[in-house]
């Protein structure tokens, strides 16, 4: 078997320094070939723009994805999968590929899109990344500009992230398996060293948390960290609720920390195009976040496995069925707390 791709996601507020960590990293990338998706806000790409200019051979402008359609959270089948799939289907796939998120993107589902499994048997979460503004969190704030913070919020016309910026930041930290402490240079020691530690104590065990001025830092100390995060992304506690405006037009309000799942049993399948048509249908008609499980399929001997993140459903063949297993369809689903059970349950069947 080949070994899985490595992945670092890199999370932070606007202005806290990630495109200047990724753009030493590139610099210093000895001999790795590293792909890179953006998820930039708007139209302009600039952080794209940048990194295309640093003159490296290491970021290559065809290794340069840039996600434009809004906070990565809640664009991961529409974006993020499909890009995920083309850059693993390359004749030459990338030794390493780093995500640089939204500064208001929550990590956490961007996590859980990893269990996809065209994704999962070809790509793990080497590691999360969160990089803080060490001389705005002295100052008692969390960017240096959070003007622009919110600007940038208001830049996706699809969302309202309209809890307050302390709980997107305990997201970040939440996720993290390293902490960087940017921009330490503009502070005095203790303030730095106090810094640190208060951070320290706010992150899981085991989080490594690092001073750094101007994104430098060794490029073997932020990859190869093997944390398979996709693994334990329930570890990985998130409060930061965040809400899609616009129920109206088909999409729907939903806080990422409250979920619900339930069983639904069917008989076997007569069409397995025709059921997973309905399938995505129904999670969009139902906000329906997650949905996974086992089908038998009239007159096929091998059991159907089915597994689907936001719309987009994969179905594939894994194994005989066993003597005596039943000739059911069975599946979980997984979506917000509130979850219309009945409704959900009829349109599968």
């Amino acid at each position: 078997m080949q070994p899985k791709i490595p992945a670092t996601v890199v999370t932070g507020f606007l202005g806290a320094g990630k495109t200047t960590l990724i753009r030493n990293m590139l610099a210093n990338a000895n001999g790795r070939r590293i792909a890179l998706i953006i998820n930039e806000f708007g139209d302009l790409g600039v952080d794209g723009e940048i990194l295309k200019g640093c003159g490296d051979a290491a970021c290559a402008e065809e290794d340069i994805v840039e996600l434009a359609n809004g906070c990565i959270c809640c664009t991961v089948a529409e974006d993020f999968i499909p890009t995920m799939e083309s850059l693993l289907a390359r004749r030459d796939p990338p030794d390493h590929i780093v995500i640089e998120t939204s500064g208001l993107a929550l990590p956490q589902p961007l996590l859980r899109a990893f269990g996809w499994p065209a994704i999962r048997n070809r790509v793990t979460v080497d590691g999360v990344v969160a990089v803080v503004d060490g001389a705005a969190l002295a100052e008692g704030r969390f960017a240096h500009d959070e003007a622009a913070v919110a600007a940038q919020r208001a830049a996706d016309d699809g969302l309202d992230h309209d809890s307050p910026l302390a709980e997107l930041f305990e997201d970040q930290l939440a996720s993290a398996d390293m902490i960087v402490v940017n921009k330490t240079d503009l502070l005095r020691e203790d303030r730095a060293a106090d810094l640190t530690g208060g951070l320290t104590a706010r992150a899981r065990p085991g989080v490594q948390v690092l001073r750094a001025a101007h994104g430098r830092l060794p490029v073997d100390v932020l990859l190869g960290r093997a944390a398979a995060a996709e693994d334990d992304v329930a570890a990985r506690a998130e409060i930061h609720h965040h809400h899609h405006d616009g129920a109206e037009d088909g999409e729907h309000e939903h806080g990422h920390d409250e979920f619900d799942s339930f069983v639904v049993s069917c008989p076997e399948l007569s069409d397995p195009s025709e059921f997973t048509a309905r399938l995505a249908e129904t999670i969009r008609a139902h906000d329906i976040l997650r949905l996974k499980g086992f089908a038998a399929v009239s007159g096929k001997p091998m059991r159907l496995a089915i597994q689907a993140v936001g719309p987009r459903v994969e179905s594939y063949f894994d194994r005989p069925l066993a003597p005596g297993e039943p000739r059911e369809t069975r599946l979980v689903v997984i979506g917000q707390a509130g979850l219309d059970r009945e409704a959900i349950a009829a349109a599968l069947r």
